[in-house]
């Protein structure tokens, strides 16, 4: 009989796999994305204040947008090396895992997640942020959907497939349609209504685009959770065959971004 590939667990049960990004917190904080702009305006302009807590911060991408659209940030960031690397970048940061962390009474006007709620446990998360939050503050939950186009995508699969089959992901398709993860944030937004402390979810999406050079993209994929484990024969070996496919389309190409939001307000029953 075949043998059954085990059913991965949760997210938020990989503690090995979210908790590895620091391994080069440089080059993370270095090669990941931004966010849209007009998402951080979005956020602020629905918030009631200026205090915001950043949970899974990592190095700080994020915060450091709210900073310059004048928010006070504190990030919440279990990754003792990418909270240093944070705090070299201006901002405060206290190292614990959210569902854990103590908050000794302080609240907020704006609680965010950027690429970081898929790590938290859906049972704890929702309620907790509800209760860090003032009346009228805004939960903000978001990320990007990183789908390159085909023909770097497949290379990646078949690569990761042969070189480390039981990594991360590695039994995932090459490419999962937007659906895909506009399902996961209408189960975010219901998890949200369950709780009965927020206001009606609403769901927002941001298209955008971002040219990519190989060095640019090769120096991106060793941050992303199905590498970041790897050894570095092994990561050699995938970024080679991915290097190869990008010269093949002439050394560069455009990623479409998707990033996709779940957003709610805290009303609070009397």
């Amino acid at each position: 009989m075949p043998t059954l590939r085990p059913e991965p667990p949760a997210p938020h049960q990989a503690r090995g796999t979210a908790e590895s990004f620091g391994t080069d917190a440089r080059r993370y904080d270095r090669a990941r994305p931004g966010y849209p702009d007009e998402l951080v305006q979005r956020i602020v302009a629905g918030s009631p204040g200026p205090d915001l807590l950043d949970i899974g911060c990592g190095t700080g991408i994020a915060a450091r947008q709210f900073q310059a659209a004048g928010r006070t940030v504190l990030g919440i960031e279990p990754d003792a090396r990418m909270a240093d690397l944070a705090r070299a970048r201006g901002l405060r940061v206290e190292v614990a895992i959210f569902e854990d962390w103590e908050p000794a009474g302080r609240t907020f006007d704006a609680v965010i997640a950027a690429q970081s709620w898929h790590w938290v446990n859906p049972a704890v998360g929702a309620s907790k942020a509800a209760e860090l939050l003032r009346p009228n503050g805004r939960l903000a939950i978001f990320g990007h959907v990183y789908e390159p186009p085909a023909e770097v995508a497949e290379p990646l699969a078949t690569a990761l497939r042969r070189v480390a089959p039981d990594a991360p992901f590695a039994g995932q398709p090459a490419r999962r349609p937007l659906e895909t993860y506009q399902a996961g944030y209408a189960r975010i937004a219901n998890t949200l209504a369950e709780t009965g402390q927020f206001t009606t979810p609403e769901q927002w999406r941001f298209d955008w685009e971002r040219p990519y050079t190989r060095d640019e993209w090769l120096n991106l994929l060793p941050t992303t959770g199905g590498l970041t484990r790897l050894r570095p024969d092994q990561l050699t070996a995938i970024l080679d065959e991915v290097g190869t496919a990008i010269d093949a389309l002439g050394g560069r190409f455009t990623m479409p971004y998707t990033t996709l939001a779940t957003t709610a307000v805290h009303a609070p029953t009397t």
